[in-house]
């Protein structure tokens, strides 16, 4: 199996355990776009954020951890440069708890 089908194959197994919920927080990222990325047309920029960040909502026990985990996420996916601050997850954060 090369890369991108394993990727497509994890991105299915997502879906499977999280339903509706995987696409949500993608859209939901991408409507958010904290790295400046939409183009509109590429609306499954966010997926691989999500995938991550799903199976470590269940350990969040407030929206200030759930802030910290999806900056933690988005670092490990680009760099603290890229990411910036944790500040700029608020409504992310936000909308993420709120959801869940």
């Amino acid at each position: 199996m090369n890369d991108r089908e394993r990727i497509q194959q994890e991105r299915l197994q997502l879906r499977a355990e999280y339903g509706k919920l995987f696409d949500v927080v993608a859209s939901m990222l991408f409507q958010h776009d904290p790295l400046g990325i939409n183009f509109e047309s590429n609306t499954d920029e966010y997926e691989p954020e999500a995938g991550t960040i799903l199976p470590r909502l269940k350990t969040c026990h407030s929206v200030l951890e759930v802030r910290k985990m999806v900056h933690e996420e988005f670092i490990r996916w680009f760099d603290p440069e890229i990411a910036g601050a944790e500040s700029k997850y608020d409504a992310i954060a936000q909308e993420l708890w709120d959801m869940w």
